[in-house]
């Protein structure tokens, strides 16, 4: 079976689209970002390219939207509406790597959430943790969040170096099916460092 995914984060800055690029190498996946808010000529579709190279397959987003704020903010900024409707997976039969934006309830429009999104294309979920303080509330009612829509969340990725008191609490709310994965720390944000760190990428299940 092809693997299809849904990847977010517990929060804005993180390192989903470094997360991304991991993944999308590890798994030979295409990438699409539905919604990029900002900074679109150094896009996180833009840096999975230069990490990548020209053999990754990327889908164009389904909104570009100007300014760098949440995209609901941006989006009525320049008079669009995002409509949950226009959202459909590429026609792909590869492996995909879906990359949302900022974390569950970053806002798409007024009533509309990254969630939604998530629930409307329906793909399990691999969840991008870091730590810092604040991390182990963030992380589980993000956890919560995705199980309470019926969501599976088959990954959960601790990215860079985490506190093994912070960890302990995290891995405890996991459901038991969902799969670790241990992603190391880039010295430079370069294809050189991250095909460097390939091999120290550790993916566990839950003891």
């Amino acid at each position: 079976m092809h693997k299809q995914f849904f990847l977010t984060g517990i929060g804005t800055g993180v390192g989903k689209t470094i997360s991304s690029a991991f993944l999308l190498k590890l798994w030979d996946a295409a990438y699409w970002k539905p919604v990029q808010s900002g900074d679109l000529q150094s896009s996180d579709t833009q840096c999975v390219k230069e990490l990548l190279g020209d053999r990754l397959l990327v889908f164009p987003e389904q909104y570009r939207l100007h300014k760098a704020a949440s995209p609901h903010e941006s989006a009525a900024e320049e008079g669009i509406k995002i409509d949950l409707e226009a959202f459909k997976l590429p026609s792909y039969e590869g492996n995909l790597l879906v990359e949302g934006a900022g974390g569950l309830f970053v806002p798409l429009s007024e009533d509309l959430f990254i969630l939604d999104l998530m629930k409307r294309l329906n793909l399990p979920i691999v969840l991008v943790c870091r730590d810092y303080l604040g991390c182990i509330n963030h992380s589980l009612l993000s956890i919560k969040a995705i199980q309470n829509v019926g969501l599976e969340l088959s990954f959960l990725v601790f990215n860079g170096p985490f506190n093994p008191a912070s960890e302990r609490i995290i891995r405890k709310q996991i459901p038991v099916s969902t799969k670790l994965i241990y992603l190391p720390e880039l010295e430079q944000l370069t294809a050189e460092e991250l095909t460097k760190a390939m091999p120290f990428i550790r993916i566990e299940e839950l003891d």
